[in-house]
């Protein structure tokens, strides 16, 4: 198997779920090894098994599961440990995975003094193994369980809280509890729908300018978003406004899939720059490796094998298609071009949820294109790749620790804020198409209860946004409320201020 047509982190990561689920090689190989994909992951998996054991090693997902199995076959072993540990205590246990599960039953089945700490409405964490059923259950696992309800909150106003509440309580898969507090109403949350994505990122890095002059810390405020495409407009925004930001995570301009795309339009105006060849040549993977590489840089292509040669001709002619069509399409159009003749598109496409977002990022650099096609076609193009570079080197400038948040509602988790902003409530975004479409319950339900981890971020004043119109993939698309918004009960609500919404545009939803 070549290890450039079959990312090892992806690889990795698929096995690591796998033992998260209590499912060892043998069993994966006598049900899931069917498929072509699974047929490769078992084969890769069998030698990664042999290297481990040739090394004496475990990884830390064979530390949780030989565990499990050794609890479970070996007597004498489990009960050494039952004696050993009579009281367990497990913290943010709505996040346990299979394995931590069968290991915590084995140790506590005897003396049964378990005491557990979690809450079902913030398990947002399913994609990465938690079983939320660990919690919910719970009772049943042991039926003489005494639950303790913590209901009382120290972080939030009561407005947010009851906001949360109003949120959370259409949800099924919980336990149900009332959140409330001894600290004082609160503000009411502003609500600014505004006309698109522009004038929400400029009403939200202007508000928080506002705060900022008023004498507010900047580290207290927050922007969270269910998905890092929307961070694009903000980083423009709030360096626009002069408000010191930091982005937890990677900065758009410097996403991988963002620099590819940026790379494939460089190298095809220039051939010669082999930076940008050497970072696209096996983006989608193409089986060119560093030998091949050497040879092609150092002039000695005639020595490489007529396959390598072959390989090396069809990237080229990728290039050269980019190249004439930077000649007569507008800089937008030219982006969606790339992202198909590259193979990129196809590649994200059949892949998982991660190389899904990263499809997303790419399309909104296609929406940020849009502002270059008025330019004359060849101007246009190249001042967006000065303009994507400059944004690129801005980027590692700004590292003022006191600065406004900007991450994902995921990244916000045990986090809190004076201030929190929650952008994109629209439907498809937050909640996403992805929780709405998907096939489960508990994924389903995750997409609320991400939005009640987002508001219960802030101790004092939420800012909710949303856009009319957003531009998705070069095209601008009209867009719904979030259904999260009218869940919240109107006493609770103030909209923004008209001055405030940075648009005089708007559009009327009729039933």
């Amino acid at each position: 198997l070549d290890p450039k047509q079959h990312e090892p982190a992806k690889i990795l990561s698929k096995i690591s779920r796998e033992k998260g689920n209590g499912i060892s090689l043998h069993k994966y190989e006598q049900s899931a090894a069917k498929s072509y994909g699974g047929k490769v992951l078992a084969q890769i998996w069998q030698k990664y098994e042999a290297a481990l054991k040739e090394e004496g090693a475990l990884d830390f997902d064979d530390l949780l599961l030989k565990t499990a199995y050794l609890l479970k076959n070996n007597a004498s072993v489990r009960e050494k440990y039952q004696n050993t540990w009579t009281y367990i205590h497990i913290d943010e246990y709505q996040d346990t995975n299979t394995v931590q599960y069968r290991i915590v039953s084995a140790l506590a089945t005897k003396h049964k003094n378990l005491c557990v700490v979690g809450d079902a409405d913030q398990t947002i964490y399913t994609w990465r193994g938690a079983d939320i059923n660990n919690i919910l259950t719970f009772e049943q696992d042991y039926p003489k369980t005494k639950v303790i309800l913590l209901e009382q909150n120290y972080r939030s106003t009561q407005t947010i809280l009851t906001a949360a509440n109003d949120i959370i309580k259409k949800n099924t898969l919980r336990k149900e509890k009332v959140l409330f507090t001894k600290n004082e109403e609160g503000e009411k949350i502003t609500l600014a729908s505004v006309y698109d994505q522009n004038a929400e990122a400029l009403y939200i890095a202007d508000t928080a300018a506002t705060l900022v002059a008023r004498g507010v810390s900047p580290r207290e405020i927050a922007v969270l978003y269910r998905v890092n495409f929307l961070s694009r407009t903000l980083e423009e925004a709030f360096l626009n406004a002069d408000v010191p930001y930091q982005v937890l995570g990677v900065r758009f301009f410097e996403r991988k899939e963002i620099k590819d795309i940026i790379s494939y339009i460089r190298a095809a105006q220039n051939p010669a720059s082999l930076s940008d060849v050497k970072r696209i040549i096996n983006s989608p993977p193409r089986g060119i490796g560093k030998a091949t590489l050497l040879k092609l840089f150092t002039g000695k292509e005639q020595d490489l094998p007529m396959p390598k040669r072959i390989q090396i001709e069809k990237f080229r002619e990728i290039l050269v298609n980019i190249r004439e069509k930077a000649a007569t399409l507008k800089p937008s159009e030219l982006i969606k071009f790339v992202m198909k003749r590259s193979g990129i598109e196809t590649t994200f496409k059949a892949e998982n949820s991660e190389d899904s977002e990263r499809l997303l990022n790419i399309q909104e650099l296609v929406s940020l294109a849009i502002k270059y096609d008025t330019l004359p076609i060849p101007q246009g193009v190249e001042k967006m790749v000065e303009d994507a570079v400059l944004a690129s080197d801005q980027d590692t400038l700004i590292k003022d620790e006191n600065a406004v948040k900007l991450m994902t509602v995921h990244a916000s988790k045990g986090l809190e804020f004076d201030n929190v902003f929650i952008c994109g409530l629209e439907e498809g975004i937050f909640p996403s198409s992805s929780g709405r479409n998907t096939k489960t319950l508990v994924e389903f339900e995750e997409e609320r209860r991400l939005f009640y981890v987002a508001l219960t971020r802030a101790r004092k004043k939420v800012f909710l946004t949303c856009a009319s119109v957003r531009t998705i993939f070069g095209q601008r698309e009209t867009q719904v409320p979030s259904e999260f918004i009218s869940d919240i009960n109107d006493s609770l609500l103030e909209q923004a201020a008209e001055g405030q919404q940075m648009s005089d545009r708007r559009i009327v939803y009729i039933d």
